[in-house]
């Protein structure tokens, strides 16, 4: 990824939440920033360790943390970690929030995956965005980005997610699943063939690419769900978004279905 201004990132509202960066980014109210980073070494690290490890990115020939406390921004130790899945993942709309600095890296999820949550949002284009929120799959794998954020900056996602008003989008923390760095952006996703389903739960068979980042703890990271009915219910399946574009949802599976409540698709702490 080459240096931008977030107004000139190739966003098509119709085939949201796709294209998002294949690499590490930082995203300023006024740039997009390639940033260096990569961890191999190491079966699992703290919350601390990682943020630390963060903070000695690389960007514009300076370190991570050193261009923070040159733009007077809170540094990493002053952050939290939270998952991007959809919209909050795309320069574009992350920066047309204002929200100052983020720094964003890529991560592989497991057992989870992003889906469409039952809902459209029709401010940006008509007919509108739908939003992505998580739900669990077992044996399932898929990259997808971990930002640090403040507090506030978190809870203007939130916001923005709810349009402003007390609403159905809340940041939660996963009680299942497990999080590693990923050094592969470019990781191969499971196959649509390789989920199979016994009427009631659905499972991922596909052989999951060998791991090539740290483990870390997935009950510390902040993320945004949708708590009213959870995600769309396809005659029991769920629609996942690597596999259906949203274009493609719109047209052939939204309001063509039901909804399952977010308490049956993951549990939180």
């Amino acid at each position: 990824m080459e240096e931008m201004k977030p107004s000139h990132w190739q966003y098509t509202p119709n085939n949201s939440p796709q294209p998002l960066p294949k690499s590490p980014f930082v995203c300023t109210r006024t740039d997009l920033l390639p940033l260096e980073f990569e961890l191999t070494h190491g079966e699992e690290i703290q919350i601390n360790e990682l943020k630390q490890e963060v903070s000695q990115a690389r960007l514009n020939g300076t370190t991570l943390d050193e261009f923070l406390t040159a733009n007077s921004a809170p540094s990493l130790g002053d952050r939290m970690p939270i998952l991007l899945l959809g919209e909050l993942a795309n320069p574009f709309q992350l920066s047309r929030l204002n929200l100052g600095i983020i720094p964003v890296i890529c991560v592989r999820i497991n057992g989870l995956c992003r889906t469409y949550a039952d809902g459209l949002d029709s401010r940006m284009v008509r007919p509108g965005v739908h939003h992505v929120t998580l739900a669990r799959t077992s044996g399932w794998w898929e990259v997808t980005h971990l930002a640090f954020a403040t507090l506030p900056q978190m809870k203007a996602m939130v916001t923005w997610l709810n349009n402003g008003k007390r609403g159905d989008w809340r940041g939660v923390k996963a009680d299942e699943g497990s999080i590693r760095v990923e050094n592969q952006p470019q990781l191969r996703h499971p196959s649509v063939e390789s989920i199979t389903w016994d009427g009631k739960i659905e499972t991922c068979t596909d052989e999951e690419p060998e791991a090539n980042g740290p483990l870390f703890d997935i009950s510390q990271i902040m993320i945004p769900i949708h708590t009213n009915y959870g995600c769309y219910d396809s005659r029991g399946k769920i629609i996942r978004c690597i596999h259906v574009g949203q274009r493609d949802f719109h047209s052939n599976y939204f309001r063509r279905g039901s909804s399952k409540r977010w308490q049956d698709i993951l549990d939180i702490v």
